[in-house]
């Protein structure tokens, strides 16, 4: 995995989750900008998977198994999206804190996809 990319996407996560939070604490729902962030943060997510993808493909392993590191990739790339529509059926603020939860967790997950892989 590429160290920066998993950085980057955690530090991206987390500023979305701070910024849907900081709404829900204003009682606001998702607005057209926070979800403009969380494309910014699925696309992120999305280069991810195929990086370790090709990773994978060029015969390179992860330290603790390769079925938990596909999971825990797929489950990083859907973590965001997941919640966006989640925080689109709920249109209070309780919307807002589902995108503030997907952003933490998607958080934990690159902490987790990095210990998986060796780091």
């Amino acid at each position: 995995m590429l160290d920066a990319l998993t950085v980057a996407i955690a530090v991206a996560a987390l500023a979305l989750g701070a910024w849907c939070g900081f709404a829900a604490y204003r009682d606001q729902p998702t607005k057209d900008w926070h979800f403009i962030g969380m494309a910014v943060v699925s696309l992120l997510a999305t280069v991810q998977l195929i990086v370790g993808i090709v990773q994978l493909a060029r015969g390179e392993k992860p330290e603790q198994g390769t079925t938990i590191f596909v999971a825990y990739l797929l489950g990083a790339f859907a973590c965001v999206p997941a919640a966006g529509f989640m925080s689109l059926a709920e249109r209070t603020r309780w919307g807002s804190v589902t995108a503030a939860a997907g952003g933490i967790v998607l958080a934990v997950l690159q902490v987790r996809l990095y210990d998986i892989w060796g780091g």
